[in-house]
């Protein structure tokens, strides 16, 4: 079905397209009686402003874009990006504006994206997740000018607003609570070490060990896939002095995890504890339903939409914590046995 136009409005009307246009846009030239015919017309015909339109009059494009940086069937697979992405659009709802989008498979393509997009002037703004140390995509969205937010940080965001959780302290308290449990032998396995957030939850995990006085205590990258997961694991359930807890950086490794622990005919957790981050209802319908790191993802999604529909307005940078993230113990963590 066709789209109506301001031509459908003032043929109904029996009005200008001038009227309609000063009538639709809040503009003196027509009286209040005739303004709300064509606000009335124009209602029940089902007309909506074409956003190439609204970019021409008003400069604003009504969408706000992100690129994530995965192939688009691993983001998929990831109830995180799920989650904050329903956030995002919760924010958005009612509001105008829309989301774009996009996943990149590298750093390149997605700087590529942001400058098409500013060109094409499609949004008007952007969020940015896994921020890196000194990343490249902060001086060029500074020098193109277009509104951004970081959803991470709030170390190295370098002017940009942001909207942050306090990893370290979440840290802290899984290794403190394992180490209650009696585990002297705890292994991370992380996500990629390039990301601000994974070096933050790594300098974390050190110095609780060290405070705690763990015997071994290493962090082991991956990248944030159950393959790799599970390739980790075996090597790690495989070796002369096997790690008795297992923390790890998503709920996808975590589960990953569990199936060669149960593969390898290691009792979960009566043998080995396993902590997943990032909550999930993955986490809690698994059997042991996983021990994991909570946070409300869908909030800071509405967030990071928040401080970014402030930039856009032209409102001072913010670094603005989220809620704070909560153990939740389940029954994939005990004692140590071993």
């Amino acid at each position: 079905m066709r789209r109506p136009t301001i031509v459908d409005i003032a043929k109904a009307a029996g009005v200008s397209k001038g009227a309609v246009s000063y009538a639709l846009n809040g503009r003196p030239g027509v009286s209040d009686a005739t303004r709300q015919r064509i606000l009335d017309i124009a209602e029940q015909l089902g007309w909506a402003p074409s956003s190439a339109a609204r970019a021409l009059s008003d400069g604003r494009a009504g969408v706000i874009g992100l690129v994530v940086d995965r192939p688009a069937r691993a983001l998929s697979a990831e109830p995180f990006f799920m989650r904050l992405i329903g956030g995002i659009q919760e924010e958005l709802a009612g509001g105008g504006t829309a989301l774009m989008l996009q996943a990149a498979d590298d750093r390149e393509l997605e700087l590529a994206t942001y400058q098409r997009w500013h060109a094409e002037r499609r949004v008007d703004g952007v969020l940015l997740v896994d921020l890196r140390r000194n990343d490249s995509r902060l001086p060029v969205l500074a020098e193109m000018g277009l509104p951004a937010v970081v959803i991470g940080g709030p170390e190295y965001t370098d002017g940009f607003s942001c909207a942050w959780t306090d990893d370290a302290e979440a840290m802290n308290e899984v290794v403190e609570y394992l180490a209650a449990l009696g585990h002297r032998r705890i292994t991370r396995v992380a996500g990629p070490a390039e990301f601000v957030h994974t070096e933050v939850r790594s300098i974390a995990f050190d110095r609780t060990a060290r405070e705690v006085g763990l015997d071994a205590a290493e962090v082991v990258y991956a990248d944030y896939t159950s393959a790799k997961a599970a390739e980790v694991t075996r090597a790690l359930l495989g070796s002369e002095a096997p790690p008795s807890a297992l923390i790890f950086d998503n709920d996808l490794m975590a589960v990953a995890a569990l199936g060669v622990a149960q593969e390898l005919g290691v009792s979960v957790p009566e043998q080995l504890s396993i902590v997943a981050w990032d909550d999930s209802v993955i986490c809690g319908a698994i059997r042991p339903a996983l021990t994991a790191v909570g946070r409300d993802v869908n909030q800071h999604g509405r967030l990071a939409v928040s401080l970014l529909m402030e930039r856009i307005a032209g409102a001072a940078v913010k670094a603005v914590p989220t809620l704070p993230s909560r153990l939740l113990p389940r029954a994939s963590t005990g004692p140590a046995g071993r």
